[in-house]
């Protein structure tokens, strides 16, 4: 009676896997349909990673806000994890002259590409919002960012339909993407303030990217050029930034 158990259990067990295999089969089949395949589809993980990806922009299609807390729920420890302070000459002397002659090119598929300097991007109407930055090694913590929305950003440089991707580039050579659905979320900033004054130098300075629905190593730091285009297979190892090429996924929703 055991054998026969067991041997109902393996058949069982295998029927399972086998429809499990068709949903994802079928699942991967609609989400390249529709263009919800993300650059990091390849590799042992490429099914899990497209149906997570696909699945959180059907299911968060209406791109809710991400939780906003109130001033008194801010973090008195905010630790400035994932990246050192650049050691580029470059920077270094921005940094010595207070960012004047910082500039921050934003090309691409645009109709006007342009080289945004810290104070024309604290021309456009700012955003804050205090929120959650959940890193991925374990720890998190509330704090409050000031920003241009890239929408905005993206808006006067008039993107061209085309569009699929945002690109950012960084001073100690980080990089990074994300959908135009992410893009132009109302929450996504090019952050110059946090918690009532300007960004810090450890936290990114002069300029950082917040992106608020997604773990915190997307929200990358020393942004030093963003690039719109309709591929990132060109870029790197075409898998949409340098954390998917370590080992993390491309998106990181929460």
């Amino acid at each position: 009676m055991s054998t026969l158990l067991t041997r109902r259990k393996m058949i069982r067990s295998a029927i399972a896997a086998m429809g499990t295999l068709s949903a994802s089969g079928v699942a991967a089949y609609l989400a390249n349909r529709y263009g919800l395949v993300p650059p990091d589809h390849g590799g042992l993980y490429g099914v899990g990673e497209t149906l997570t990806y696909a699945a959180h922009r059907v299911l968060l299609s209406r791109h809710p806000l991400a939780r906003e807390f109130s001033r008194s729920q801010i973090s008195k420890n905010f630790p400035a994890f994932g990246t050192t302070l650049p050691r580029v000459l470059d920077y270094v002397q921005q940094m010595a002259d207070g960012f004047e002659d910082w500039r921050l090119p934003v090309d691409g598929l645009v109709e006007r590409p342009y080289a945004f300097s810290l104070a024309e991007l604290q021309e456009f109407p700012p955003r804050t919002q205090v929120t959650e930055h959940i890193c991925e090694e374990g720890w998190s913590a509330i704090g409050e960012w000031t920003g241009a929305p890239l929408s905005r950003v993206l808006n006067a440089v008039g993107v061209l339909p085309e569009a699929k991707y945002v690109v950012f580039e960084c001073v100690d050579n980080d990089w990074g993407s994300l959908d135009m659905a992410d893009a132009w979320h109302p929450q996504t900033l090019l952050a110059y303030g946090m918690n009532g004054g300007d960004l810090p130098v450890p936290h990114g300075a002069p300029v950082r990217l917040r992106v608020e629905r997604q773990l915190g190593y997307k929200s990358l730091k020393y942004l030093s050029r963003i690039t719109v285009t309709d591929s990132v297979k060109n870029i790197g190892k075409g898998m949409g930034g340098a954390d998917p090429e370590a080992g993390y996924s491309w998106y990181a929703g929460i």
